[in-house]
């Protein structure tokens, strides 16, 4: 890194370090020679900082002096049917957990400079053929809902002076997780198709692209505020199928009913899987990120090669 900190090393806070995005992020860190503390829920080890977010707890003291703080943390979202129950922890475990961390390093006698507190395009909800850009407004629905107050958790740290950027992440294509992790298995077998009529816009992005968004943010010193973190040339479910059955030279015409999906995932199925957003990385654009993946076929073969 280069920039604000001037190539010297860094000391960097992450919350879900060992999530997907956590593990490539501190991996990639780690490489250039920065100090990677995993903040965890279970007993921490030597170099890690615990924290319990349900019970409002952090060891704070442990964070004094960093000069990052990533927060990657958070109930998982895709991985099964959307209960009430599941709902209300999806959107707590965001709300709670990013207000406490800001809470805490907004307090700290030695604060760091940057938190960098991921959030989600499905802010935008489901809006068509809309084109889709930071200065979009929120769409309505629960992810929406989700998204907005996710990020409102982290002003504590914003009316502290620490810089806040909020990488909107679109779905990550990873074959150890992701989108593709989860499709590899269907589309191999030949079983794999558009839902519908696949028209609907799917925000995608690789795994490089999300860990060089952020490397980006956190050595930018100018940059606040979101930043979709999507392909700078968005896709349609139709488009993302035909690419993916061409990267496992399969067939992949066997179409998905809408109606099949809204009946085994409910309103996970409405608003992640058949809602349509049109979404582009302007900001990171403006900023001078350019992507290791910018086209679908491009983001593929990094996803299946890894």
């Amino acid at each position: 890194m280069t920039g604000i900190y001037e190539g010297r090393p860094l000391t960097v806070a992450v919350t879900g370090a060992s999530g997907m995005i956590g593990t490539a992020l501190g991996r990639s860190l780690r490489a250039a020679g920065h100090r990677v503390v995993p903040v965890v829920r279970r007993a921490p080890r030597e170099g890690e900082v615990q924290w319990d977010p349900e019970a409002g707890r952090i060891d704070a003291p442990a964070l004094e002096g960093i000069d990052v703080l990533v927060h990657l943390a958070g109930e998982s979202i895709a991985s099964g049917r959307w209960t009430r129950a599941r709902m209300h922890r999806i959107r707590e475990s965001r709300a709670r957990g990013t207000a406490l961390i800001a809470r805490t390093i907004a307090g700290l006698r030695r604060p760091p400079s940057t938190m960098i507190s991921v959030s989600a395009v499905g802010i935008y909800g489901d809006r068509g053929d809309e084109t889709l850009t930071e200065q979009s407004p929120p769409g309505e629905g629960f992810l929406p809902d989700v998204a907005v107050i996710w990020e409102k958790a982290a002003d504590p740290a914003r009316d502290a002076g620490i810089r806040v950027a909020h990488p909107r992440l679109a779905a990550v294509l990873a074959a150890s997780g992701g989108v593709v992790g989860r499709l590899l298995l269907p589309f191999r077998l030949g079983l794999g198709g558009p839902i519908g009529r696949g028209a609907q816009w799917m925000p995608l992005v690789s795994l490089d692209d999300v860990v060089g968004a952020m490397r980006h943010l956190i050595d930018s010193p100018g940059l606040a505020g979101p930043f979709n973190v999507s392909l700078p040339t968005p896709v349609t479910n139709r488009e993302f199928s035909a690419g993916l059955g061409r990267a496992l030279r399969r067939p992949a015409i066997i179409p998905v009913p809408p109606a099949a999906l809204r009946l085994v995932y409910g309103q996970l199925a409405e608003e992640l899987l058949i809602a349509s957003a049109r979404v582009v990385p302007a900001a990171l654009d403006a900023s001078g990120y350019r992507f290791l993946h910018p086209t679908l076929d491009t983001a593929l073969d990094a996803a299946l090669r890894s």
